[in-house]
């Protein structure tokens, strides 16, 4: 069974791009929104969740601690075009796996998504 990712951004452009790098390999799913991510993750299970940092209503960083009431097992690797050291710094602080730099390079997403699943 393929590996189950969900792409959380408000940008409808990085969300197909990123299914167009990862789709041939795992199963895909989307979330505009945290709030959005927040209710897939209850009802889905998930083996990954890639997760912007910067987003409208609630940011990455929020989401990812509300996560963690019931989907803590979940690895998280937060896509930022931030430049703000901080936002990485409390995501890797809160548990964050990676994190990866926007625009980033298809070959460095596949990457690390795939070392995440090595270690599992």
């Amino acid at each position: 069974m393929q590996k189950r990712i969900l792409v959380v951004d408000d940008d409808d452009m990085n969300l197909m791009r990123t299914k167009m790098i990862l789709g041939k390999v795992y199963d895909v799913f989307f979330a505009n929104s945290g709030v959005e991510a927040l209710d897939t993750l209850r009802r889905e299970k998930m083996d990954l969740v890639l997760l912007d940092i910067e987003m409208p209503r609630m940011n990455g960083i929020e989401t990812f601690a509300r996560m963690k009431e019931f989907a803590a097992d979940t690895p998280v690797i937060f896509l930022t075009a931030s430049s703000q050291e901080d936002d990485v710094r409390s995501a890797i602080q809160l548990g964050a796996v990676n994190y990866l730099k926007k625009p980033y390079q298809p070959q460095e997403l596949l990457k690390r998504v795939a070392q995440e699943f090595e270690k599992a």
